[in-house]
């Protein structure tokens, strides 16, 4: 039997061609996954080595396909396959050559949130205002440099970044890179992006390493190619550098994180690296009706910067994609609501076949009310993480020191919780005297009655002894023997069997549901190491998109388009198509960065499988103030034929030319059109204008060099407000200043004339 008789030719071709650089250019529902394991599984019927072969995807969920498809047609040889994310993959390879960079095989993984905690106990510990270096803030611009492949060290040498630094009133944020680096040395923990950048420094120092790994991964695939940041790029030209049998999967179409450091150009300027590679289209849509391919093929043309592809379906035509006006933002929830129930109902769907997507994450609160309103389920990703609750983060903390007593984030979690009478003056002595001497916190809590004296000599010794005797039940026990005996013994099943409360309830069953967890990992079969430290690589290491979400489960789905990528529904409503919301008001300064908001309306447009609404509120609250909102552009730029407007014309019928030109000349005008639906009683108050500010007697613009997130100005004409940011470098700097009477505005500095108050 032919195994790759299910594959059109485009398909067809890519999978047999195994030998030197390939590029599959591979559109939206085009059967992307399905050629990237077919291609593996050829490459194995060929007698290629499984263990010769790697293949990186950017979540966990995607390799977990991909493996099981493989094994169907390779059988357990798929098992062999260096598979899984970037950071998975490099996390072991670093356990395996950590030593030679001077780290222990057994490193902690920090997620952001212990990155976040390690950053903000360094800036109290320098006495920094954490409102100019809010952790956030800080945490992007180490992520930032460190995928930048940029080390502490060459930070505080590079003058343009250190005087950036300074013009944005942070001189300190070399210092706090650097001792960020220290601490997570010394703790002997890595964070997401050390697992990148580590892995860099060894292949770049010790040509040993890199020999071996080139000569070990023969072939190389890469998928969503797209989305790689520069450390990415260098890891994957260096490993393919031998054999140059490296085939990337991707569509610049899709190309939408930019924000977290995917760099466009790496797919756009793949020809240029590899003159002789091969290159693949997959065109035809097998995911969508011809009406939905060609509403997104019209929009994505008008971006400049892309390669050439003619994306088509030959499924059914489709029914034209319906434009719906609401008044506000309220209403649009209503709207779309009652649309769900209706075609739930109509068409025989089930909840679970509707999605809505939305660029922002506070846009799903006007979704949430409607659909609650009429008993709608739905499911909002972007929440809590099942791993990111206190009780499951406080229990693994536990697991982590088991494992590597350095962890000074896990150390300072849970050393006083459950309450053993080590308060934070004996934690603060700790810190001290590990600082003084250098020491890690473990050599102080190791040997506490040599720091420490009376009863916190005492707690913090017995607290030692514990995680010694985790340690030694660890060397013999099972992982889940393990972490039932840490869990039973630190005291936290026993605080939370004891809370009586709903949360205390919900919290211990948390608990119990990560040891059946654990439980099934430890009797998998498919996996050679089952311990509890591997467990704990595993989780760490969860994207976003593996996280909490259960494909039985019939909700409705609500998410960020960001979130949505990778996923498909049968009805797809996009809300909130307004300017300054989608595109973004932050992402109107380019033109890379408004194509970049013009490829995310595509892959939202794209994620449809049979019918598409598009929504937007002619005004929305923000920041307390009732706005006007102007239609997106995104929506003229749509082709008119696919259309179905659901609303009327200043004269009374319906608009079916597509076109938004009115619409603008009466959101410019302020007026308002009739609806079809009365208008709310709150449509008064977009009538009522805020009183003319009288500015201040003797005003005088200020010197705005030394100007401050946090400070309040005087504007002559918007009046008094606080400054909420400031981006960009001197002449250019911006600020976003929420004023009292107009809400949020964006101003240039050097043109403002503020006054500081």
């Amino acid at each position: 039997m032919d195994y790759l008789a299910g594959l059109n030719p485009s398909q067809r071709a890519a999978v047999e061609q195994t030998e030197g650089p390939v590029m599959i250019v591979a559109g939206a529902g085009s059967g992307k996954t399905r050629v990237i394991t077919f291609r593996v599984a050829h490459l194995i019927r060929k007698g290629v080595d499984p263990f010769n072969i790697l293949v990186l995807t950017f979540t966990n969920k995607a390799a977990k396909e991909m493996r099981e498809r493989i094994t169907s047609v390779v059988g357990k040889e798929a098992k062999n396959i260096w598979m899984g994310t970037f950071h998975s993959v490099f996390a072991r390879i670093l356990r395996v050559e950590a030593e030679l960079i001077g780290y222990p095989k057994n490193f902690t993984i920090y997620d952001t949130d212990d990155t976040k905690s390690l950053i903000r106990a360094i800036l109290k510990e320098m006495n920094l205002d954490d409102k100019l270096y809010n952790a956030n803030h800080v945490y992007g611009r180490i992520s930032s440099a460190k995928n930048n492949l940029i080390s502490p060290q060459e930070y505080n040498k590079n003058e343009a970044i250190m005087a950036e630094d300074i013009a944005n009133g942070r001189p300190q944020m070399g210092q706090i890179y650097m001792t960020y680096a220290q601490r997570c040395y010394r703790a002997g923990a890595m964070d997401f992006d050390d697992l990148l950048f580590k892995t860099n420094v060894l292949l770049n120092k010790y040509p040993e390493v890199l020999h071996k790994y080139q000569h070990q991964f023969k072939y190389l695939m890469v998928d969503e190619y797209q989305d790689t940041n520069f450390s990415q790029y260098l890891i994957v030209k260096r490993l393919a550098a031998v054999n140059e049998n490296i085939c990337v999967v991707g569509d610049d179409a899709q190309s939408i994180y930019a924000f977290r450091g995917a760099n466009i150009q790496n797919i756009l300027n793949f020809q240029k690296d590899y003159p002789d590679v091969r290159v693949f289209k997959l065109e035809q849509n097998y995911r969508s009706t011809q009406m939905i391919v060609n509403a997104a093929n019209s929009v994505i043309a008008k971006n400049e910067n892309q390669l050439e592809k003619n994306v088509f379906s030959e499924n059914e035509e489709g029914e034209k994609i319906k434009v719906v006006r609401a008044f506000s933002d309220n209403e649009e929830g209503k709207i779309v609501a009652e649309a769900i129930s209706q075609e739930r109902m109509l068409k025989d769907l089930r909840y679970k076949d509707f999605a809505i997507l939305y660029r922002t994450n506070a846009q799903s609160r006007a979704m949430e009310e409607a659909l609650r309103k009429i008993n709608v389920p739905y499911k909002l990703y972007g929440g809590t993480s099942f791993y990111q609750r206190k009780e499951i983060k406080d229990l693994i903390a536990y697991f982590r020191l088991t494992f590597n007593p350095n962890d000074e984030e896990a150390l300072k979690r849970v050393i006083n919780y459950p309450r053993r009478g080590i308060g934070d003056t004996s934690l603060e002595r700790i810190l001290v005297a590990a600082d003084q001497h250098q020491y890690p916190l473990w050599d102080v809590v190791a040997n506490a009655s040599q720091f420490l004296d009376g009863r916190s000599a005492n707690a913090v010794g017995n607290f030692g002894l514990m995680i010694q005797s985790f340690q030694a039940v660890a060397k013999t026990n099972s992982a889940f023997e393990t972490a039932m005996h840490i869990a039973q013994h630190s005291g936290i099943l026993k605080d939370l069997y004891e809370d009586k409360s709903v949360e205390g309830l919900s919290r211990y069953e948390n608990i119990q549901e990560l040891l059946n967890g654990i439980k099934e990992f430890s009797e998998r079969e498919d996996i050679e190491e089952r311990g509890l430290d591997i467990f704990m690589q595993d989780i760490a290491l969860l994207t976003n998109d593996d996280k909490d979400k259960d494909p039985n489960a019939d909700t409705v789905s609500l998410m960020t388009i960001h979130a949505s990528k990778g996923l498909e529904f049968p009805v797809v409503f996009i809300v909130g198509l307004e300017e300054n919301l989608f595109p973004s008001q932050l992402a109107l300064n380019s033109r890379s960065e408004l194509e970049e908001e013009r490829r995310l309306f595509y892959v939202a447009v794209t994620r449809a499988e049979k019918k598409l609404h598009l929504s937007y509120a002619t005004s929305r609250y923000r920041w307390g103030t009732l706005n006007n909102c102007e239609p997106s552009r995104f929506l003229d730029e749509l082709n008119p034929a696919c259309l179905e407007l659901d609303f009327k014309t200043r004269s009374g019928g319906f608009d079916t030319s597509g076109s938004f030109q009115s619409e603008r000349v009466a959101w410019k005008q302020k007026d308002s059109e009739s609806f079809s639906k009365p208008k709310p009683k709150v449509v008064k108050t977009t009538t009522i204008l805020p009183k003319a500010h009288v500015p201040t007697a003797g005003f005088a613009p200020s010197d705005t060099s030394s100007l401050q997130v946090g400070m309040e100005v005087e504007h002559e004409r918007f009046g008094f407000g606080k400054v909420v940011s400031l981006e960009g470098n001197r002449p250019d700097m911006k600020a976003t200043i929420f004023f009292k009477e107009l809400g949020q505005k964006q101003l240039l500095l050097k043109f403002a004339k503020l006054r500081i108050v």
